[in-house]
């Protein structure tokens, strides 16, 4: 299946995300959302997103629509949507991302608003 070990944490500021495995056509992290904290609105042309909560609780803002999910809920992300996920509790939230494409690097995203000046 081609399975690679290539573990690492990035910091962000909304909080970091660990790779856990990649392989061909697939990478799974786990995105730490810290409290009161917002992704980018952004999109990806090249791959598609599924995730899954796994503590905390998370509103999702998908193609003009705002969802909210709890531990063990998920949602899959399209490629193309216009998406964002955000922390509105005290309690941090922590999310399995698992990420379909032929082309999964982080100069994919598009986007569109960002409270951090990353526009």
């Amino acid at each position: 299946m081609g399975l690679t070990d290539k573990n690492y944490t990035e910091q962000r500021p909304w909080g970091f995300y660990t790779v856990i495995a990649t392989g061909k056509g697939f990478a799974t992290k786990i995105l730490h959302v810290n409290s009161n904290q917002k992704l980018s609105v952004q999109s990806h042309n090249h791959r598609s997103e599924h995730w899954v909560v796994i503590s905390g609780t998370a509103t999702v803002y998908i193609d003009g629509e705002k969802i909210t999910l709890s531990v063990g809920e998920s949602i899959n992300i399209p490629v193309k949507s216009v998406h964002s996920l955000q922390n509105t509790h005290k309690e941090d939230l922590e999310v399995i991302e698992v990420q379909f494409g032929d082309y999964l690097s982080e100069d994919d995203i598009i986007r569109y608003e960002d409270i951090y000046g990353r526009v």
